[in-house]
Formats: C-alpha cells, structure tokens, sequence
C-alpha cells in the first residue's frame, strides 16, 4: 500500500467536539422546532418519537447489536410541511447546523435516492464523517454511485425496513477504530438475501453492500464506500485527524506559550508521533519486519520557515505521512493431499 498522506488543519474557531468515532446521529422527521439531543436509552427515543417511527426503529436496530453497540444515539429533528413551505427545516439544513456535534455516523430516518444525495453532498463537502443509506433498487444505487463519494457506504437490501445499515454501524461502528474491517460482519435481526454471483457483482459494481450467507453464516458481503476505499480506512483517517487535533489543541492550551523555536516545533513533533504510535497500536498503522510503525515526520526548523510566516505566528513547516496496515478481505490458497 502507498504511505498516505492526511492533512490536518488546526483551527481553534471551530474545534472537534468529538470524543469518539462511533457515535450514530439520525436526522428525524418531527414536527415543531428542531432540536439535537442524545439519547442513550431506548424506550426515551420510543417517548419522544413514538415506535411505528423509522426514527425509532433505526435507533432500536443500532441499540439492538448487543456489546457493540455505542453508548448513545444522537438525533436532530426536522420538518415537512407541504402546506407551510415557510416553516419546512430540510433534514440537510439541520445536519449543517449540528455538523459538529459529537457523533460520526449520520443516517436519514427516511427519504428518496435525491434526499440521501443531498446528506452525502454535504458530508463529502466537510471531509469529515460517514454517511450511511440504504437502498433497495440498483437505480437508487446507480444514482448514489454518481457521487463517487468517500464517506459514503450503502446497503441494498430488499427488506429496506429492517435498515441494515444502522445494524452495521451498531455493530461495527463503535469498536476500537483500526481494530477491524467492516466486511464478514454477521448483524442481529437482519435477513440475508438470496442473491446470484451475478447480481451479487451488479451491486459491488455500484459501489454498494449486501447482506448475504457464505459458508452458512450470515455477513456484509463488502466493507467499502461508494468509491470503493474501505470503510475502515476513512474511519481510520479520520482518528488521525481528529485525534492530531484534540492533542495539539491540548498543547496549546495547557502551556504559557509554544515558543516559536525549535524546541517549539519538537512539541509540536511529539505531539504527531505519540498520535502516529497509538494509531500503529490499534492497527492503523502498518509494521514494518523489525515491529516499527510505518510513518514519517518532517518537521522544518525554525530558520526553514518564512519570516512572514513567523511574524504572523503561523507554523505550516509540519507533514507526515503512514502506511495503512490493512486487512485480507481474499485469499488464494494452493495445497496439495498426499495419498
């Protein structure tokens, strides 16, 4: 695999408000004001939104994955009234406000292929979290592959009801970030679909995920995002990011000053390189034969960066780059039986 670069950009006006990367925000249809708030118990979602909602059975899906499950569900309303247009708040506006908020993953209570598009956009617009959809159709398929999107991953199932999507992330979503991939994963209350080789390709092809049984279990069948990264790379990526960030705002905030020197800049190193080495221990990170994590930091020295730079106290002079550890999703193996 290549060594990947990841930009990290540290702006104390809009800081992460992330603790953690597993955290589900549904966008729930409801009429009146909108409102963000976190639930992490069941039968307070079932209060609030009632139980023949999706909002609540997406929510009862995730909680319903047993000790994978995450801790809290996030949800944020929104409102559709056809014969009040004025006083309509579209589930994407809402999303834009609440962008920020402590949760990673982001699902549409219910909607069309155009309304999933218009969540992903924003998503792929940000650079930061996942969206997740699912489908039924190839056509929704198709026209949600147009996107090429990267934090996108999408479901087609023919029991859209049974939101396998929200399963997944309930599942997956909250375990250690590097510590898995998000294919072979067998989800509860989930049905598999009976699908030919052929149809099973059509769907891979789209960029999409199916449910189905291979050597009588049931599992994802892929753990890609529309383009067709892994999942688990994006959600691997993205610890990087945030993570870089959380520390070096730590620094910032705990200190007089960084000084702007050399010894400075070595704060500023170490604060990379411990991020780096817990991302190689959580399996984000390659190794290479000797147990050394695969990564490089350069960092320029004080008399490397322009003066201007300096004067504005602005240090740009810091990249670094790793190789992603990866996972065997296929094998090939040769053997022979001596009689």
């Amino acid at each position: 695999m290549p060594l990947q670069d990841v930009t990290v950009t540290i702006d104390i006006s809009k800081p992460s408000a992330l603790t953690g990367l597993g955290t589900p925000l549904i966008l729930a249809k409801k009429d009146g004001a909108s409102f963000y708030k976190e639930f992490d118990d069941l039968d307070d979602i079932k209060a609030t939104f009632g139980e023949d909602a999706d909002s609540y059975k997406l929510a009862k899906q995730i909680f319903n994955q047993g000790d994978s499950r995450p801790d809290k569900i996030a949800i944020a309303t929104y409102t559709l009234t056809p014969e009040a247009p004025q006083k309509q708040i579209k589930a994407v506006s809402v999303l834009e406000n609440y962008y920020y908020n402590d949760w990673y993953f982001v699902l549409l209570d219910t909607g069309s292929a155009i309304d999933y598009k218009e969540i992903s956009d924003l998503v792929e617009e940000k650079e930061l979290k996942v969206a997740a959809h699912i489908v039924d159709n190839s056509t929704d398929l198709e026209l949600l592959k147009e996107g090429m999107y990267d934090r996108t991953f999408v479901i087609q199932h023919h029991k859209i009801k049974e939101f396998l999507h929200a399963a997944l992330i309930g599942q997956v979503g909250s375990k250690p970030v590097g510590s898995l991939t998000w294919k072979f994963k067998n989800l509860k209350f989930a049905t598999p679909q009976e699908l030919t080789p052929v149809q099973l390709d059509e769907i891979h092809k789209n960029g999409g995920i199916a449910y189905v049984t291979k050597a009588g279990i049931d599992q994802t069948s892929e753990g890609k995002v529309i383009s067709g990264e892994y999942i688990d790379v994006i959600h691997g990526k993205d610890w990087v990011k945030i993570n870089i960030e959380k520390r070096i705002q730590h620094l910032f905030a705990t200190n007089p000053k960084i000084a702007y020197s050399d010894n400075g800049i070595a704060q500023l190193e170490d604060a990379v390189r411990t991020v780096l080495e817990e991302a190689g221990q959580n399996g984000i990170i390659a190794q290479d034969d000797a147990g050394q994590f695969l990564y490089t930091i350069i960092a320029k020295r004080r008399n490397e960066v322009s003066a201007t730079d300096r004067a504005a106290r602005k240090y740009n002079g810091l990249t670094f780059s790793f190789e992603l550890e990866g996972a065997i999703h296929e094998a090939k193996i040769n053997g022979a039986i001596l009689a």
